[in-house]
């Protein structure tokens, strides 16, 4: 009784304290115009096999995107995206013996401490809030085509915490890396790079590192 009791005051006081966008009210879609990454509501990772045991999983840190958006005619919207090799983070556990992501940064056969890019080149619309997007995936100082499966999860003309314009998607990608020359160790280490994306965008000209947006 005590827990069901505390649980209920508990979930009187956050519906209390829910900003009315967030509490029913009907939310308004963010406008058109140019859209960049929120680092903060942002992040990418990727994973492949590793010696048929498990899956590695690493990440990027330093991503930025623009994003011209056109919600009426999405397929008409471009994006672009850059990457920093050097904000490779792999939690790996020992860094005291080595840098081991400074080493897949810069040594020559991992990331050669290369620029990472997409670019659009063109969208397709493939459901009511899915789609692909065709583009060129630059790494290594090589370009080739990659395909992003892309959710549209939504957006806000108000975000009712951080006070602007927001645009929310996942995507996701498959490629093999060794078309960009990055063939160390395959097949032990599997050849077949999965992509993920989870992403929040604001309007170009928001101040990004507003200490009240959560």
């Amino acid at each position: 009784m005590l827990l069901r009791n505390t649980l209920c005051t508990l979930a009187c006081a956050m519906a209390l304290a829910t900003p009315p966008a967030l509490a029913g009210e009907t939310v308004k879609v963010a406008p058109a115009g140019t859209y960049k990454t929120d680092p903060a509501h942002s992040t990418l990772q990727w994973s492949f096999d590793h010696f048929g045991l498990s899956r590695y999983f690493a990440r990027f840190s330093g991503v930025e995107a623009k994003l011209e958006w056109n919600p009426s005619e999405p397929e008409t919207s471009t994006l672009e995206v850059t990457i920093d090799p050097m904000s490779v983070r792999t939690d790996y556990p020992w860094p005291e013996i080595e840098d081991f992501d400074a080493k897949l940064a810069t040594a020559p056969q991992f990331f050669a401490g290369q620029p990472i890019s997409f670019v659009s080149k063109s969208i397709r619309i493939t459901g009511e809030k899915t789609g692909k997007v065709d583009g060129m995936l630059t790494m290594r100082g090589q370009t080739k085509p990659a395909i992003l499966d892309v959710s549209f999860n939504g957006s806000l003309a108000h975000h009712p915490l951080e006070k602007t314009a927001k645009l929310g998607f996942s995507a996701s990608a498959t490629i093999l890396r060794s078309q960009w020359g990055f063939d160390f160790a395959i097949p032990v280490l599997g050849d077949e790079v999965r992509i993920d994306v989870e992403t929040q965008m604001v309007p170009a000209s928001f101040a990004l590192g507003n200490p009240h947006g959560t």
